[in-house]
């Protein structure tokens, strides 16, 4: 009994997948363009946002994304209206997934 139980135990932890990668990023004025990939499986489990950061950690503008892209990886999504301080010189994008959350790693993005 106690060894069945286990197994259902095993079976009912949510596998988790690998965390959005940010391939690519752009900044032409107040948009910034988000390149993602992340294994889609669908509505259970996608990516779901991101957002633009200051090195502090100040978040500067957050794109949540409102449905899974399993056909469509990697994907590129904007965000408008994002105000970069002009003493910032390097901005850094992080991912977030639906089951995961924000993701550890960045991708910085050096600012002409």
């Amino acid at each position: 009994m106690i060894r069945n139980l286990a197994i259902l135990s095993l079976t009912a932890t949510p596998a988790f997948a690998d965390a959005p990668q940010v391939l690519d990023a752009t900044v032409e004025g107040d948009r910034v363009s988000v390149t993602l990939d992340h294994p889609d499986t669908g509505w259970d489990h996608y990516a779901d946002g991101w957002r633009v950061e200051t090195a502090d950690g100040t978040v500067l503008g957050t794109r949540d994304l409102l449905h899974p892209h399993v056909e469509e990886m990697p994907f590129t999504r904007s965000l408008t209206g994002v105000t970069i301080p002009q003493d910032v010189r390097e901005i850094f994008i992080r991912a977030r997934c639906s089951v995961d959350g924000w993701s550890d790693t960045t991708l910085a993005v050096p600012l002409d």
